[in-house]
């Protein structure tokens, strides 16, 4: 018999009996035990956007796992749960993008000329750090399901000397599809209304420096694997699903506090298209 008056030796008596484990915050430095792996350590990190705590053993190595039910604290049944925090709102004296912040000001009535990205992800990020300069310049951001559609996009949109196209592309690097398809665009008669630039790295996520997220380098996943699967497998995040993956990238994005979070061969492709679709 245990401590509880239960009998040890019926069912399995690693796992916490459901409706005695009690929430606790997994705050910093209180030592728990995972109870599957037996893994017993220190909190070191929690992560609200994977949802995960990190633990850091008594040989200073560590592991990962989702937070919730699962783990002991002296030898109790717990539910780890994100830490309370209470931070108050700070008005910046620059934007995310370096430049000064203008409180309050009216955003701009929209340009006719846009800017087009690949992905929700390039939007996001365009958006999290030119944000503010953007709709000062009254420049509207457009996401592209994928670059195979770019034309198609155009030939809507319809460019001209007053309605210019600044299109930022993943992966335009020479030999690619996206740089024939670039090539191609450039081309055509529209081709002296578009500016089309891009950034070496295979997705968005590699334009975050991999610094401010914990690691050195961005995994380099073999080919036939989705990229950001694999990428999430690698560095020991969730990755079983797309809400998995949505995690992940929230993750990343909370990551980035403004330019200075980015490699600058994105830094300098946005700031282009900006400069080329406010040209008057």
């Amino acid at each position: 018999m245990d401590r509880y008056g239960t009998d040890v030796l019926s069912g399995d008596w690693k796992v916490p009996k459901r409706g005695r484990a009690v929430e606790t915050a997994a705050d910093l430095g209180i030592v728990v035990e995972e109870v599957t792996t037996q893994w017993c350590g220190e909190i070191v990190t929690v992560d609200r956007d994977l949802h995960t705590v990190t633990l850091e053993d008594r040989r200073m190595k560590r592991r990962t796992f989702p937070l919730g039910a699962g783990f002991l604290l002296d030898g109790r049944p717990v539910i780890l749960t994100p830490p309370i925090t209470n931070a108050g709102p700070v008005r910046p004296t620059r934007t995310a993008s370096g430049s000064i912040a203008v409180h309050d000001a009216k955003a701009r009535v929209a340009r006719a000329s846009r800017i087009f990205v690949e992905g929700r992800h390039d939007a996001e990020l365009v958006e999290k750090v030119w944000g503010d300069d953007l709709r000062i310049e009254g420049v509207v951001v457009e996401y592209l399901g994928g670059v195979d559609d770019l034309a198609d996009h155009l030939r809507d949109f319809e460019p001209a000397p007053q309605r210019r196209v600044g299109v930022l592309v993943d992966h335009l690097v020479p030999g690619s599809k996206e740089s024939r398809i670039a090539q191609n665009i450039m081309k055509s008669p529209v081709g002296k209304h578009v500016l089309i630039v891009g950034h070496p790295f295979i997705d968005i996520w590699q334009a975050v420096k991999p610094e401010r997220l914990g690691f050195t380098t961005w995994p380099k996943v073999p080919k036939g694997i989705d990229w950001k699967k694999g990428t999430c497998q690698q560095l020991g995040w969730p990755h079983r699903d797309q809400a998995d993956i949505a995690r992940a990238w929230k993750h990343i994005l909370g990551g980035v506090r403004g330019f200075q979070d980015l490699d600058p061969a994105l830094l300098g492709r946005v700031e282009e298209l900006i400069d080329f679709v406010t040209t008057e």
